[in-house]
């Protein structure tokens, strides 16, 4: 199935000699590709053995992580960090409010948007 590039005036948007990318072997596993992507991907896999060792390879990660236990912390280090203080953390403390900050960067916020907005719509 051959598609002319000069056809519509563009290129075609997916050519069965193009491998698939990464993000689409992931959710073709993952059965997250719309039917026209599920149909193109299975199509390519047909008749390309790498991307089609790609899947396989997926999916074996896949189930492994199924089957994986579920990650358990030592009961001392939980006690450890269970008795760390939340107050003593950097950045917990709430900062006092200024308010003239606060008020003057809402105004200069407000002007840049306006700005762009009416440089937008020229």
């Amino acid at each position: 199935m051959s598609v002319d590039p000069n056809a519509a005036g563009r290129p075609p948007r997916f050519q069965p000699t193009e491998h698939l990318a990464s993000e689409a072997v992931a959710a073709f596993v993952d059965g997250e590709l719309r039917m026209n992507a599920y149909l193109r991907a299975a199509q390519h896999l047909s008749i390309c053995p790498e991307c089609a060792a790609e899947i396989d390879a997926q999916q074996q990660a896949r189930i492994a992580l199924r089957r994986a236990a579920e990650v358990a912390i030592p009961r001392s280090l939980h006690d450890s960090l269970s008795r760390i203080p939340l107050a003593d953390l950097p950045g917990s403390a709430p900062e006092p409010q200024r308010r003239n900050e606060a008020f003057l960067g809402f105004i200069t916020d407000s002007f840049t948007a306006t700005r762009w907005t009416t440089w937008r719509r020229k």
